[in-house]
Formats: structure tokens, C-alpha cells, sequence
């Protein structure tokens, strides 16, 4: 246990600093801004791109894995929704936020660092993987949704090119696909380029936690509304067991890619939900309740998730 403890250790810790230097600095939400810009644009592009490049191309077409992640989290997603959408009488948009807290866990800003510290750089491929397919899910159900509901104000086509640009331009699948490609061509940057790349990409952990502790900070949580207990339960819980399973009955794949998927299903609601919420106006002040009453319980979850890892209480395979 004391492994476990010594590995994730340094990461909360670092979101505890955030919280605890925010509180005592007292600075103003807009003063995170370009350190977001240099987590988003800059530091984690760099961290896809150097470990996706050295990756043999192969490695990076495993269908069935992505398959397998993915219809996991839209099952999470699906299971709250509708859920919501009975108790609630057909409230799509509420029902969508409700969704999106239970299945969109924050795979950009703890998923690379929590993943490489676990398992290795043979981590890298599974996350980046997970990351790009699960972004572009999300992506296109979020504003698909609010559309239903009659939430978004534009017409189909602006919605439908909007969310083309948002996959297509963002960083982190930018550089996913510029690493693919460099793996496909075997491209290998000069030395000098490789070093900036690795110093870039080790600055890339520290500051989105610490930059996760700081918002958390920022956004107190007043109470803790009844609906926090069926979400950690779907996020913390059901996501990972349900990805174990899935991943397991799909293919027989690598301990460290299965454990890794499981690892990003386990954790907490990312804070891009709360911001989807506050973009459309829906359930914003419980959207980031969400977002922090799951990452407190994810210090006690993914600590026990990785113990079970560590101590092969959880096989590589349910179904060898």
C-alpha cells in the first residue's frame, strides 16, 4: 500500500497545492489564463506528440481497444441521461450536463500524468488514443443535444461545422495526428528540437494539476446537491468496472492498455463540463460541484484502483 500511496501521492498533491495557493494568494479566476494557454496550446501537444512519434504505427490502429473505450463511456453517459430525462420529464439539456458529468472524466489535465507515473511510457498510446475518440464523442453529443433541446440558437449546419472545427483544431488531436503521422513516415526530430519537445513535455503534469487545484479552488462549493451520489457512483465506480469488462470481452490486449483504460475511465468529472454548462446556462453551479465533490472521492477511488492494479486483485484479462 505504501507504493500506491508514495505514486499518487505527488499528483493530489500537487492539486492540493493549487487549492491551498489559491486560497491563500486570493487571485482572480482570469489570472490562470496563460498558464491554461501553455497546458492546452503548448506543454501536453508537446507530451502526445513526443510519445505517439516513437510509437510504431501499428500500435496506433487498435480499433477494437478505441472501440471498446469509447461505447464504455457513451454507455455511462446514456445510463444518466435517460435516467434524468424520466425523473425529469423529458429535460434534455439538464439531462445532458447530468450525462456529461457521469462519463466525461478529465483525461486531458490528470489522465497523461497519472497514466505515465502508474504505468510507463507504454501508457502513452492507450491515453492519447482515448483521449482523441472520447473528446470527439463528446464533442459532437454536447452541442447535438442542446440542439434538441432547443438550447442552441443556430441553425444545424453552423452546429454541425461547429463542432468539425472544435475536433479538428483542437491541440491535443492536432498533435495526436502530427505524432501519428510522424510515426507512420518514422520521423524522428533533430536533437535539439527533441530536447525542447522533453522539456515541454515534463513540464506538462505540474501545472495542469496544479492549475486543477487552483480552479477548484476558485469555485467553492456551497452544498452538496442529491444528485453528486448517483454521478460519482456512474463516474468512479460503474466507468471503470464497465470499461474492465467491455475491454476484456473485445480482445485480449496488453495489461498496461487494458489497466490504462481502465485508469481513464476512473477519473473524476473534467472541468470542461462545467464550462459546456456555463456556455448553454444549464445546471452550472452543480456542473462544478460535480467536478469537485468527484475529485476529492477520486483520491480514495483511484488510490484503490491502482492498489488492486499493483497487488493483482484485478486480472489482465476477465476472459483469457
Amino acid at each position: 500500500m505504501s507504493e500506491v500511496i508514495g505514486l499518487v501521492l505527488p499528483f493530489f498533491g500537487l492539486i492540493f497545492m493549487g487549492f491551498v495557493v489559491a486560497r491563500i494568494t486570493r487571485q482572480p479566476l482570469e489570472a490562470l489564463g496563460w498558464m491554461t494557454t501553455f497546458i492546452v496550446y503548448v506543454a501536453l501537444p508537446a507530451l502526445f506528440f513526443q510519445l505517439l512519434a516513437k510509437t510504431p504505427f501499428e500500435r496506433l490502429t487498435e480499433w477494437g481497444y478505441i472501440s471498446g473505450a469509447v461505447f464504455s463511456t457513451f454507455v455511462i453517459f446514456m445510463l444518466m441521461f435517460t435516467a434524468s430525462c424520466i425523473r425529469g420529464r423529458g429535460e434534455i439539456a439538464e439531462s445532458t450536463i447530468k450525462g456529461l458529468a457521469s462519463a466525461y472524466g478529465n483525461i486531458g489535465y490528470m489522465g497523461p500524468g497519472l497514466a505515465l507515473l502508474a504505468f510507463g511510457e507504454e501508457a502513452a498510446v492507450p491515453v492519447a488514443l482515448i483521449f482523441c475518440f472520447e473528446n470527439i464523442m463528446h464533442f459532437t453529443v454536447a452541442p447535438m443535444m442542446m440542439a434538441l433541446a432547443g438550447d442552441e440558437p443556430r441553425s444545424p449546419m453552423s452546429v454541425a461545422l461547429d463542432v468539425v472545427k472544435k475536433i479538428a483544431f483542437h491541440p491535443f488531436i492536432v498533435a495526436t495526428a502530427i505524432g501519428v503521422l510522424a510515426a507512420y513516415v518514422e520521423f524522428r526530430p533533430p536533437l535539439p528540437v527533441e530536447r525542447f519537445l522533453e522539456y515541454l513535455s515534463r513540464a506538462a503534469a505540474p501545472c495542469a494539476l496544479f492549475a486543477m487545484g487552483v480552479t477548484l479552488a476558485l469555485r467553492p462549493l456551497k452544498r452538496v446537491p442529491h444528485e453528486m451520489v448517483p454521478i460519482a457512483l456512474l463516474k468512479l465506480i460503474l466507468h471503470p468496472l464497465l470499461c474492465y469488462v467491455v475491454l476484456s470481452w473485445v480482445g485480449n490486449f496488453e495489461p498496461v492498455w487494458l489497466f490504462s483504460a481502465m485508469l481513464m475511465a476512473a477519473l473524476p468529472t473534467a472541468t470542461n463540463v462545467f464550462v459546456i454548462a456555463q456556455q448553454y446556462g444549464v445546471w452550472v453551479e452543480r456542473a462544478s460541484a460535480s467536478v469537485l465533490v468527484t475529485t476529492c472521492l477520486s483520491v480514495l477511488t483511484v488510490t484503490g484502483l491502482l492498489y488492486a492494479i499493483q497487488h493483482g486483485i484485478l486480472p489482465p484479462d476477465l476472459f483469457p
